[in-house]
This record gives structure tokens, C-alpha cells and sequence, in this order.
């Protein structure tokens, strides 16, 4: 299996990701800016497909019209050149002054409303390049001080807002869908929709669910403790992964961004085997764009950040390759069968079995021996972690 990515992979990359100047609370940038065009080429040299971006990213807060122009004309331009396409579009509510409680849910109603008509005009930019999908972040939405915020009140406004983007590109006939992007905190001391299961169960409160979905990312997950391939799962088993963001995670601190895969090789390997064989057919079961939302390291130079870029693919195209080993191993599928990991598809209840049957069948409850699980009937889950170890090292 070839490790030399191609557009055909669907690799994209945030401006906001290769553009990365080094900067961090302790300290100011390491790097100089880095200009738009030169990034589009770079980017199609290694091989990606895409490219991302908040609005300001591309011009900066505050910019005239004829400076915005500008700058959009430039990137369609080099977007040409290249052959590159803009599958995702994002909005920045959290960096400027304005924002400092929060966009869609600030306690102040005037920036509210201007929350939402920036977010509709980069919405709009976001369709005219062509953006499938509009990621929304709430990085200020939130609060450090219980008593600062009625949340209940914030989820209603932020619920306010997104049926307002629903009716907007319903009857815009727009092509374009929302992906909500969860993370627990930072900058924010709490964040609202912190997890995949909050975002999710917050969508079904709105007026057109099939709009929304959720776009998660490895470190956010990771951040509150959770294994984010189980939250991929459920968000495929609820139809609600729509766009993802990979990159890597060490433990439960601050938001690290590292490249995808150094942080939980482990995890990173049952993702990558999740999205390419997991699948009802054994096929991919996540057809999206593969994006990378990490940060180049401090530590680098200009030289450094293209590497980083090229290790992002070429890490998930190493743990493709090893997935697919993995899966095709006959002594994986033995252990599999031995695990009874297949048996969790069939239904527990027979055919037109009902509950006076379930209740009847003395099998399942008075003859069943479940005293046989005490020193006996062993799962064989470490056999199987084992043997997707030694294909992740390449040991077989």
C-alpha cells in the first residue's frame, strides 16, 4: 500500500494549522507569517487535497471589503493553480476583543447579533468556494464562574442561532451542512457542548436536525478522558460524523495539537481501522475529508512546519497499511471469532420474540449457567490487543 498521499486520500489541512506562528501564552512567534498562496503550493506539492479556514485567517478582523477581496481573490486564484478544493469553512468567534464571552451565547445581545452575521457572511464565502461543510467551534461559549452563566438560557440562544443558519441555506438551497465541534474547555474554564454525546444530544433539540452534525477532534475528546474511537463509533452509529479533526494527544492537559498519532498510537490505530474497515461490509465507514487540525511545534522552523504537515499523511497512511494487515491476519480473525466480537451483531431476542418469551425461556434465566463464567469461558480480549499491537509495530 503506497504511503505517498494523493488527493485521492482527501487530506486537508486548516490555514490555521500550517499557518501557525509558534505563539503560546509564555511566549510570542517563532515563525514569520506565512502568506496564503505559498501554503496552497506547498500543500498540493505533499500531496493533500484541502484546504480550511476561518475567515480570519485569510484577511484579517476588521479588514474593509476591498482587503477581504483581495485576499479571496488571491486564494481562489492559487486554489486554480493548484487544482486544491475548500471542503470546510469555519468561523472565528473567539479571538477578538468582542468575543471574550462568547459569540452565539455572550450574555450581551449586541454581540450576539453580531456573531451570527459574521458567521453568515463567511457562510456564505464558505458556498461560493464551493464548502460542503461549515465547522462551528464555540471556544468562548462558555464561562469560569458558575453564577456568570444561565446556561440554560445559553443553550436556548445557541439553539436560537442555529435554527437561523437551518432556514438560511434550506431556503437559500444552499449545499452545505453544519458540524458542531465539541471540546471541554480551554480557553474557556467550561465549555458548552463539551463532549461528542453532548453536541449530539443537543442537535436533536433543533428544528432541522438533518442540517447538523459534529465535527470531533482527538485532543478534545482526549482532554475529558474519553477514547475517542468509541465517540467516532457513536457518532457513525447516529449518522452524525460529518466532518473530523485529527491530530495528536498526550493524557488529560491543555490542548496539545500534535501531529496525528504522536500522542495515542494505540487509539490512533483503532481510529484509523474504524474510518477504512469498520464499515457494515468490512469497507470505509467514514467517506469525508481526513483533516488535520494540529499545530506545528514551536521548536520548528519554516522547513519543520512541511515536515509536520507530511507526517500527518504519512502516519495515516502507515496505520492504513497496518489496519488492513491487521484485518486480513487469519489468526486475528480466529481471535475474533474467539472474543465472540462478531456475535455482538446478532440480535439478543429471537425472531418475533416477544417479552412473555424473553420471561418463558427458562434457558435464559433458570437453567443458565452462569456460575461457568467464574475461572472459565475467558474473552480473549488481551490475545486480540496483542496480536493489533505486533501489526502496529510491524511484527507481523
Amino acid at each position: 500500500m503506497p504511503t505517498q498521499p494523493t488527493p485521492a486520500d482527501k487530506f486537508s489541512f486548516g490555514l490555521w494549522t500550517i499557518g501557525y506562528n509558534g505563539a503560546d501564552p509564555f511566549g510570542g512567534p517563532t515563525r514569520a507569517p506565512l502568506d496564503v498562496v505559498h501554503g496552497v503550493e506547498k500543500l498540493a506539492e505533499l500531496g493533500a487535497y484541502g484546504l480550511t479556514f476561518h475567515d480570519d485567517d485569510l484577511f484579517a478582523f476588521g479588514s474593509t471589503d476591498a482587503e477581504r477581496q483581495k485576499q479571496i481573490d488571491r486564494l481562489k486564484q492559487v486554489l486554480s493553480d493548484t487544482g486544491l478544493i475548500v471542503p470546510m469553512v469555519t468561523t472565528n468567534l473567539f479571538s477578538a476583543p468582542v468575543f471574550k464571552d462568547g459569540g452565539f451565547t455572550s450574555n450581551d445581545r449586541g454581540v450576539r447579533r453580531f456573531a451570527m452575521r459574521k458567521a453568515m457572511r463567511q457562510l456564505e464565502l464558505g458556498v461560493e468556494l464551493g464548502a460542503k461543510t461549515f465547522v462551528m467551534w464555540g471556544g468562548r461559549e462558555g464561562a469560569e464562574y458558575d453564577s456568570a452563566k444561565d446556561v440554560r438560557s445559553a443553550l436556548e440562544r445557541y439553539r436560537e442561532a442555529l435554527n437561523l443558519f437551518g432556514d438560511y441555506v434550506t431556503e437559500k438551497d444552499y449545499d452545505i451542512r453544519f458540524a458542531i465541534e465539541p471540546k471541554p474547555n480551554e480557553p474557556r474554564g467550561d465549555i458548552l457542548l463539551p463532549t461528542v454525546g453532548h453536541a449530539i444530544a443537543f442537535i436533536e433539540t433543533l428544528e432541522r436536525p438533518e442540517l447538523f452534525g459534529v465535527n470531533p477532534e482527538v485532543g478534545h475528546e482526549q482532554m475529558a478522558g474519553l477514547n475517542f474511537t468509541s465517540g467516532i463509533a457513536q457518532a457513525l452509529y447516529q449518522d452524525k460524523l460529518f466532518h473530523i479533526d485529527l491530530n495528536g494527544q498526550r493524557g488529560i492537559k491543555y490542548d496539545q495539537d500534535l501531529v496525528f498519532g504522536h500522542g495515542d498510537l494505540h487509539n490512533a490505530f483503532s481510529l484509523v481501522d474504524l474510518l477504512e474497515n469498520g464499515g457494515p461490509n468490512g469497507g470505509q465507514s467514514y467517506t469525508g475529508p481526513r483533516h488535520f487540525d494540529y499545530k506545528p511545534s514551536r521548536t520548528e522552523d519554516e522547513t519543520g512546519v512541511w515536515d509536520s504537515a507530511a507526517a500527518n499523511m504519512r502516519t495515516y497512511l502507515l496505520l492504513k497499511e497496518r489496519a488492513a494487515a491487521f484485518r486480513a491476519d487469519p489468526d486475528v480473525q480466529e481471535a475474533l471469532q474467539a472474543a465472540r466480537v462478531f456475535e455482538l451483531a446478532e440480535n439478543t431476542l429471537g425472531e418475533n420474540e416477544s417479552y412473555d418469551d424473553l420471561l418463558a425461556d427458562r434457558a435464559s434465566y433458570e437453567d443458565f449457567d452462569h456460575g461457568a463464567y467464574f475461572n472459565g469461558k475467558g474473552f480473549g480480549f488481551v490475545r486480540l490487543q496483542q496480536l493489533a499491537t505486533e501489526h502496529l509495530m510491524g511484527a507481523r
